[in-house]
């Protein structure tokens, strides 16, 4: 009998390469893991980390090693254009890589070439006893039914041609690049488009373009424009170092670069292209290269990767695990297909407007000057587009739209508890950071951070004035215990004693967790006497919300306030395992909250939830 996976991953990039670890993190799962290449990566290819990124891979305890290599860090862009009179160029301006009015605690793109970003990930899996097979490839794979539990067959052969076997999953993902062999076998197509040292520089010259990228530790990146008059000509016959680097110096006159070593040159053209479909089956899946390809301007293709492996990690897990039914799969291609086309159509639009004229000195003020949407909205198309390109780069213009997983008024669950006046969250978008004092311990804490990429999801009480919510929270405890509650159904039973402190994030479920913040000052906070018993056992995800913006304690419910909560009432946001808000509540006294959320998760869930709660 063939042996038997929960998944089958074919690539072992950074995207197949995240998959495995989102999911090693989420539970006990039979992974097997192939890549064609006899050795990972070892240099060059994908090198730019966007805040974004860098968010989700500190969650997953992967930023502490990245930064270890010392990587370059872009907090600033130049601008260089050609001079009005006379030949050469000139710096026109520079902005921030993420000004003000993107939220992030990492404002820069951090630069690390791939191989040591795979490096880390393969080492970060073989901690936890995950080998990737090498030089192994799918000769053959078919969803035959023949088998309800492991449905898909896969048949691998090495390729030397030497062995070959054949193995069943429940599973398969393919993140084998933009040549992807999984999708050319289901016969997806491709839609494409036609193409249109020490700080980050965005060169135009009458001689073509160049983009400069400093990587740290005295190595630096560029990419320059290659034009040929010969249509037939192969680009990559043309970009010998020689060449590449006479047009870059052609592009920078009357400035000039010389290298000492090369480690890694390349050339590629530059196409926009998306798959018509993710999945056909909901069994066999793609992400990454596989089924989108887009400029390497922006630097997105390895974090809009990433992305895609984060948003079927956790689904996979969720279905795997008994929590929900399997239709919530349908919600990966929905959700990242989307964002993918809305990125490749924003990146002909943003690359055809750098192409057509290079920005002013009074456009660039403007487009850094502008902290939020509503200034300057903006007259300019340049400084419109340049604040929709930094919420895209970043990662956090990633805006999933409603469906089962994020609220709207089309959603089954109808409480008029759901998006209270005021809140500024919105479903389908990043929670944003927020500082906090644990009360445990007394430690700042960064509130979004304070939970693991677990799978579970987050379930946030601002829990406004003690003195005011003190009923509330308690009627919320009583109906969290009630038959049927989403706590109940999905109550774990391998905890009865006191709980391990490796479980203290979900000592009830691993379905859910909890973090209740007080808008008090920590020393006013007493765990035991402020929270009901089921409350109480997070301890460790008790906070005060007084923390000024500087980090100075003592404030009056900043992060109530910034999230839009009233600091007296409060209120809950319920977030996605990957880190983006489902649904936000009012907090109020009796059964209504409780059941807000049983309803939320109702469509999704895999045991009926809801029935009689306590008023």
């Amino acid at each position: 009998m063939s042996e038997a996976y929960d998944i089958v991953i074919v690539g072992a990039g950074p995207v197949g390469l995240m998959l495995a670890a989102c999911i090693a993190r989420l539970g006990k799962y039979k992974i097997k893991h192939i890549d064609i290449r006899p050795e990972r990566t070892q240099i060059g290819r994908a090198d730019g980390i966007q805040a974004r990124s860098l968010d989700i891979l500190r969650n997953m305890g992967l930023k502490r090693p990245i930064m270890a290599y010392n990587p370059g860090r872009i907090y600033e862009v130049a601008f260089w254009n050609p001079l009005q009179h006379g030949k050469g160029i000139h710096r026109t301006g520079t902005w921030k890589s993420y000004p003000e009015f993107i939220d992030t605690r990492y404002p820069f793109t951090t630069i690390l070439h791939q191989g040591r970003i795979e490096k880390i990930f393969v080492e970060d899996l073989e901690r936890m006893d995950i080998q990737i097979d090498r030089s192994w490839a799918i000769s053959r794979f078919k969803n035959e039914g023949e088998d309800l539990e492991y449905p898909v067959q896969v048949d691998l052969i090495q390729t030397n041609g030497e062995a070959e076997c054949a193995v069943r999953t429940k599973y398969l993902f393919g993140a084998d690049g933009a040549r992807s062999f999984v999708r050319e076998q289901l016969g997806v197509k491709m839609t494409y488009k036609d193409p249109t040292i020490h700080m980050k520089c965005t060169v135009h010259s009458d001689s073509g373009s160049a983009m400069i990228i400093p990587h740290g530790n005295n190595v630096v990146r560029v990419y320059v424009q290659i034009k040929s008059s010969d249509k037939g000509q192969d680009p990559r016959r043309m970009a010998t170092e020689s060449r590449i680097q006479q047009q870059a110096n052609d592009i920078l006159s009357p400035y000039r670069i010389e290298w000492d070593r090369v480690d890694w040159h390349s050339a590629y053209p530059i196409v926009q292209g998306i798959a018509e479909r993710y999945t056909l089956d909901q069994r066999i899946f793609m992400g990454g290269d596989a089924c989108h390809t887009h400029s390497p301007k922006a630097g997105q293709g390895m974090n809009y990767g990433f992305l895609d492996a984060q948003n079927f990690a956790w689904k996979f897990h969720l279905v795997e695990s008994g929590f929900a039914t399997q239709a919530i799969l349908h919600t990966y291609e929905e959700e990242r297909k989307k964002m993918a086309q809305k990125l490749i159509d924003f990146d002909a639009k943003y690359a055809a407007l750098f192409s057509s004229r290079p920005p002013s000195v009074s456009e660039v003020e403007d487009a850094v000057r502008c902290k939020d949407h509503g200034e300057a909205e903006e007259s300019n198309e340049f400084v419109r587009t340049f604040k929709q390109s930094t919420e895209f780069t970043s990662g956090y213009g990633v805006h999933y739209d409603p469906n089962c997983l994020n609220w709207s008024e089309a959603h089954p669950a109808k409480s008029p508890l759901f998006s209270p006046p005021g809140v500024k969250l919105l479903p389908g978008r990043v929670f944003p950071p927020v500082t906090v004092t644990r009360v445990s311990d007394a430690c700042i804490a960064h509130l979004e951070q304070e939970i693991p990429q677990n799978g579970s999801y987050r379930i946030y009480i601002f829990a406004g004035s003690p003195a005011t919510t003190s009923q509330a929270i308690s009627d919320f405890a009583t109906n969290l215990q009630e038959d049927n509650s989403f706590l109940s159904s999905y109550r774990r039973h391998d905890i009865m004693g006191p709980i391990p402190y490796h479980e203290r994030h979900n000592p009830h479920s691993l379905f859910f967790t909890f973090c209740t913040i007080f808008n008090a000052p920590r020393p006013a906070i007493e765990i035991n006497e402020s929270l009901p018993g089921v409350l109480a056992e997070y301890r460790d995800q008790v906070y005060a919300d007084d923390i000024k913006s500087g980090g100075v304690s003592k404030a009056k419910g900043e992060a109530h306030v910034k999230l839009g909560f009233c600091g007296e009432k409060g209120g809950v946001v319920v977030v996605r395992p990957d880190g983006y808000v489902g649904c936000t509540l009012a907090l109020v006294e009796g059964a209504g909250t409780v059941q807000g959320i049983n309803e939320y998760f109702a469509p999704i869930a895999s045991k009926p939830l809801g029935g009689a709660c306590v008023g």
